[in-house]
């Protein structure tokens, strides 16, 4: 099999450095990495392979310097919009972790275990969006119960972990928590939130919209629409938790069938890259502090709804690092060579 020219755009990055995590763990047909970051990381590295690699400036010609093929970009949406052109220019294909791209309606938005068949869309742009972390979990989860029962709708509540905010916001809620047992905590920093986020949730994520809802909650209503190719109502609630890695969500989802809890969990623990753990006799369900550097979706507490025949609820966590960034997009880039090497 062909070997690839790989760059990682914020490689030094919370989610950069999972990729390159993410990348070591699997066999992937890798012949050079390129870690790229901006001018400010000059003179730093990134560990890969065992090996400590020199960070190589981002500039708009340095894709064709590098030869690069694959373009993995998680260095903000500012970053993707100026730079990506660049690297499709020199022949890479970009698959973006940033929202920039996500509801450009000629680049596909994927999922591997739910829409694979999209990443062929590609050559219109040269560009594959990574969905929203929250999004990824859910329409893995969602994708199997709604070929069996016909999902009609959902609704969802997330617990999201501070690094969906980045490294900073994950420092803040250590620095607080320090803050809290110094006695100190009125004295401590309030940046990377709007509000304290130490022993405390915040039930918004992104800016608000004009209906109320926030940018993060329209996301994942839209991103699933296009994902799954359906137009499935969804009402979201986000909410900003002190936890450090892995978001949660409660769902609860309709469908237009009767529908059976131990037959769902039977659906789900054959699933890709699903983990059933629900055994409600020993107390196993879904955690934050259990998904940690797992590249599945854990669900639990699989339920029949007490009024309607109709309605499941269950518990999703995923490693939001991993399954909610890297994992997914080093997938996409899998699927992705696997199409070429096809062709």
């Amino acid at each position: 099999m062909k070997k690839y020219n790989v760059a990682v755009v914020g490689a030094n990055g919370a989610v950069g450095e999972e990729i390159l995590r993410v990348l070591e763990e699997i066999d992937f047909p890798l012949a050079k990495l390129v870690p790229l970051a901006s001018a400010r990381s000059l003179g730093t590295q990134v560990e890969f392979n065992g090996q400590n690699l020199d960070i190589i400036e981002l500039t708009e010609d340095v894709f064709e310097k590098e030869a690069v093929e694959i373009a993995l970009f998680s260095a903000g949406g500012s970053v993707s919009a100026k730079y990506a052109p660049f690297a499709v220019k020199a022949g890479a294909v970009v698959i973006d972790n940033t929202s920039h791209y996500r509801m450009d309606e000629n680049v596909p938005l994927v999922v591997p275990e739910v829409n694979p068949q999209d990443i062929a869309k590609y050559k219109e742009t040269g560009i594959i969006a990574n969905p929203n972390c929250s999004t990824i979990q859910m329409v893995q989860t969602l994708k199997p119960l709604d070929e069996a029962y016909d999902l009609v709708r959902v609704d969802v509540a997330t617990y999201q972990a501070t690094s969906g905010a980045g490294k900073t916001a994950m420092k803040e809620l250590v620095d607080q928590m320090q803050a809290f047992f110094a006695f100190t905590l009125d004295e401590a920093k309030v940046e990377a939130f709007n509000q304290q986020i130490a022993l405390n949730v915040i039930p918004q994520i992104d800016v608000f919209t004009p209906n109320n809802y926030t940018k993060e909650e329209m996301k994942m209503v839209n991103e699933t629409t296009k994902i799954m190719h359906k137009e499935i109502p969804l009402s979201a609630t986000c909410v900003r938790v002190p936890v450090l890695r892995g978001h949660a969500e409660a769902l609860t989802l309709t469908f237009d069938s009767q529908v059976n809890a131990d037959e769902a969990k039977a659906i789900l623990s054959k699933a890709p890259n699903i983990v059933l753990v629900d055994n409600p006799d020993e107390e196993l369900y879904p955690m934050p502090k259990d998904c940690v550097d797992a590249n599945e979706t854990f669900v639990g507490r699989v339920r029949e709804d007490l009024f309607a025949n109709n309605m499941l609820h269950l518990f999703i966590v995923a490693d939001n690092l991993r399954v909610g960034a890297a994992t997914n997009a080093v997938r996409i880039a899998q699927k992705w060579v696997e199409m070429e090497n096809q062709a």
